[in-house]
């Protein structure tokens, strides 16, 4: 329930500022993907600027996920080969309880502890 609280209060004033930021920039703008001629560019497209914000915003954040996934590799490595190390062990630790549970505990020796001397 806390947790649903504090979702609500992040994302409720954060769409505010987002439908803010929309309607602010409704203004349209010519992006052009030809480097060479900026009089008649091959390509260019033209297209309000909350939403070359937005989309800017959302490949940064994809770019910027997949460099900290890349970075991560040699942790997930680590991790699937001690899990791999765990599930090994467990598998022996089962093995010896079972051994150790079907045989009979082994009979005393015979010689008892003598009680201490006052």
């Amino acid at each position: 329930m806390l947790r649903r609280i504090v979702s609500t209060l992040i994302v409720v004033p954060l769409a505010v500022i987002l439908i803010a930021l929309a309607v602010a920039n409704r203004q349209s703008v010519t992006v052009s993907f030809d480097p060479f001629s900026s009089a008649s560019p091959a390509y260019a497209a033209t297209l309000p600027l909350f939403v070359l914000i937005f989309a800017l915003l959302i490949f940064g954040v994809l770019i910027g996920g997949a460099a900290a996934w890349i970075g991560q590799t040699k942790w997930r490595r680590t991790a699937r080969k001690l899990d791999g190390e765990v599930r090994a062990l467990h598998q022996e630790l089962d093995a010896i309880r079972r051994r150790f549970a079907s045989e009979p505990p082994p009979a005393a020796l015979g010689t008892a502890i003598p009680p201490p001397i006052p």
